[in-house]
């Protein structure tokens, strides 16, 4: 390599522009910059002597991150906590963008299958199925108030559970856990015994769903873990409705506990 090639390349001088011209060539109202400059959520990136702001091509990029969280429901005070401890590399902030997008592509599959099903009983039955119905509310409700849960995953494990959910595998292990939940409770209504052979099928469908979802990641598996074990701090809507109740879960480790001293 030739001494003109080893020589540092020289950082470019960084364009800035006023609040009016910014706010023009990215699409957006002065009164939006300034809203979002009061929420913390979007600072200029320098002032003025005579103190207006000035922003540039960093503050571009983080007003398309606030868009595109704002365009698939976030609210902006949830938006300014995910970028503040989001990282700020611009290639990882797009896939977790991306990630949050699909995520919530996913729910809307959920609500949309959701309202079919609704209409199927409806068209069959002629009227309202409550139970059925309640079923049905208790899915769209999960998506919607679990996204605290991603807390307890890093982000390269939030990615690996994306890729591995992707193509209706995310919301066929929904319904097949809302399916096995049910069939638990059904078990423990009729006062079945956990040394049963329906009580043993019922908890190694528990288990090749819990493989599902980790992909046999221990890492994975030990936050799945952690995200139980830490119920008590969860919350308070989500304590109100947990996945499946105290009773199931003991059900599932008292057939567990039965198996290992058979």
């Amino acid at each position: 390599m030739s001494a003109k090639e080893k020589q540092p390349v020289p950082d470019l001088p960084r364009r800035l522009y006023q609040a009016r011209d910014f706010a023009r060539r990215a699409g957006v109202t002065v009164r939006t910059l300034h809203h979002y400059d009061r929420l913390g959520l979007l600072k200029p990136s320098d002032r003025t002597e005579a103190g207006f702001r000035l922003y540039g091509e960093r503050e571009l990029v983080r007003l398309q991150q606030i868009a595109t969280l704002k365009l698939v429901g976030f609210p902006l005070r949830q938006i300014k906590a995910l970028l503040e401890r989001g990282p700020t590399d611009l290639s990882t902030a797009l896939r977790l963008q991306r990630q949050i997008i699909d995520q919530r592509r996913r729910q809307l599959e959920v609500a949309g299958q959701a309202i079919d099903r609704a209409e199927r009983l409806v068209a069959e039955c002629g009227s309202l199925d409550w139970v059925a119905f309640r079923q049905i509310l208790e899915v769209i409700e999960m998506q919607n108030n679990w996204g605290f849960a991603k807390s307890y995953y890093t982000e390269e494990q939030l990615a690996e559970l994306a890729k591995r959910g992707a193509g209706g595998v995310a919301e066929k292990g929904e319904r097949d856990w809302a399916d096995l939940i049910a069939d638990v409770k059904d078990a423990i209504a009729r006062g079945e015994s956990p040394t049963s052979e329906h009580a043993r099928s019922l908890a190694a469908r528990w288990s090749a769903l819990i493989e599902a979802f980790t992909g046999g990641n221990p890492a994975i598996a030990a936050n799945l873990g952690r995200l139980y074990a830490d119920k008590a701090n969860w919350p308070a809507h989500a304590q109100a409705n947990p996945p499946y109740d105290d009773k199931v879960g003991a059900f599932i480790r008292e057939v567990n506990a039965a198996k290992g001293t058979a």
